[in-house]
């Protein structure tokens, strides 16, 4: 396999629940659970993309790093930028 073929299937791999809340955690940092995952799957549109094996949720890592990606704010100097900067999304 060269290596666009090897991006290609690692970013269509699908990960069980459990399998991705770790993977968020390990590669972002941010802490994820699979019950988070599962509240988000039940009760809000906030959550990553996720496919329904049977009644299995399987996520694609690519849905999961645009999430994930989405969560972390810019990088910024000093907090008060912080404030200046949610005043402009608001």
């Amino acid at each position: 396999m060269n290596t666009n073929q090897e991006d290609e299937a690692s970013s269509g791999r699908l990960l069980r629940r459990t399998e991705a809340a770790r993977y968020v955690t390990d590669t972002y940092g941010i802490p994820c659970s699979p019950k988070t995952l599962a509240k988000l799957a039940c009760i809000s549109s906030e959550g990553p993309p996720f496919r329904l094996a049977g009644r299995f949720p399987l996520y694609p890592v690519s849905g999961l790093d645009a999430w994930a990606q989405k969560k972390i704010g810019p990088l910024v100097r000093s907090t008060s930028e912080v404030g200046r900067l949610q005043g402009e999304t608001a």
